[in-house]
């Protein structure tokens, strides 16, 4: 059983979060439990490393992970497949043109592992106001026509942080990756916790401190 700090416990009337310092040390570092999704609290939460991640009937959880994985322009690993998919002209790739199919699509995409998803109904209104408000982006791959694959985040200064991706064909979420890595102004892309699939193109895991060091100087 977790002990909670009474001071996790958010009131929906104040924006203010507990400090980072005092995340719990269970795997995934949990930060604070309940408050709400709008939009002031989501930019307050993602400028100060936090993100909201919760399962079915759940209240909201807000997390900040140590360490944090992470993937910059420069540790991309664009492999010899990957760059000839890329050159083939197979897929399109479009940003912000299709952001509420993007994440309607990866809400409803099969996670191997997990039963459900968090990205309830209450996220896709929540993410999809900071889209309108210029905060929250997709990048779109079209393979003849059709909605193929994509990714969705949020976006301050220089930092993007990935909330989810999907794929209906092999290497689309792959390629809407190096398009956001290659063709973009970010220095850092948030990965949020550790994932073989983003690892295997060149992110890493970096600890926390050094993570807020860099969100700051890029935000």
């Amino acid at each position: 059983m977790i002990d909670i700090p009474q001071s996790f416990w958010l009131d929906e009337d104040q924006l203010k979060f507990p400090e980072i310092e005092l995340a719990l040390k269970e795997p995934n570092g949990l930060i604070a439990i309940g408050g709400d999704l709008s939009l002031n609290r989501l930019l307050e939460a993602y400028s100060r490393g936090i993100f909201p991640w919760y399962g079915k009937d759940e209240p909201i959880l807000w997390y900040s992970p140590d360490p944090r994985m992470i993937i910059t322009p420069n540790s991309f690993h664009l492999s010899k497949s990957l760059k000839k998919t890329i050159n083939s002209s197979r897929f399109d790739v479009l940003v912000d043109t299709s952001f509420n199919n993007i994440i309607r699509q990866c809400q409803e995409a099969p996670r191997f592992g997990q039963s459900g998803t968090w990205i309830d109904d209450e996220m896709v209104k929540a993410y999809t106001n900071l889209h309108k408000e210029g905060y929250a982006h997709s990048y779109e791959v079209f393979e003849n026509g059709e909605l193929v694959g994509g990714l969705y985040g949020v976006a301050l200064g220089g930092v993007f942080f990935g909330e989810s991706m999907f794929s209906l064909v092999s290497n689309a979420s792959k390629v809407a990756f190096a398009f956001l890595l290659q063709n973009s102004h970010y220095q850092l892309i948030d990965c949020q916790v550790e994932n073989r699939h983003l690892e295997s193109l060149g992110a890493y895991n970096i600890p926390r401190d050094l993570f807020m060091q860099q969100l700051k100087a890029f935000v």
